[in-house]
């Protein structure tokens, strides 16, 4: 099964801080083994919202809205994408990541993910008889 592992990011990232280096070198290692393993499938960090845009339709008219976007309550800082047999190994990786970050950042460190289960387009096909 696919999860998608996301992270919140905090005010200094929305600040446009670059992470902190002992973190990133600490996370080198750690996801070269989660790649190496196959759990793995992709990662990467997002720009703050300062960067982005919103897009939205309704009744047919198209509005973009250029960044920042102070109104976010909980912006995506970065994600992973993990190919794993559960929802508790998906939940026992982000912990795992989650742990990382605070071994290197202190125990005041906090943050939150959100696991869910990815769906592809097998969702959607009727079972063959």
């Amino acid at each position: 099964m696919k999860f998608m592992l996301m992270i919140n990011g905090d005010a200094a990232y929305e600040a446009g801080q670059p992470p902190n280096p002992q973190l990133m070198a600490a996370m080198g290692p750690y996801v070269e083994k989660m790649a190496q393993s196959g759990v793995l499938v992709e990662t990467a960090g997002l720009l703050p919202t300062s960067h982005g845009s919103r897009m939205t339709v309704s009744g047919g008219a198209f509005t973009v809205t250029d960044g920042p976007f102070s109104e976010a309550k909980e912006v995506i800082g970065g994600y992973a994408i993990v190919e794993v047999e559960s929802k508790e190994e998906a939940l026992a990786v982000s912990r795992d990541f989650l742990q990382l970050h605070v071994d290197v950042l202190g125990s005041a460190y906090t943050a939150v993910a959100e696991i869910r289960p990815m769906m592809g387009m097998t969702c959607f096909t009727p079972a063959q008889a």
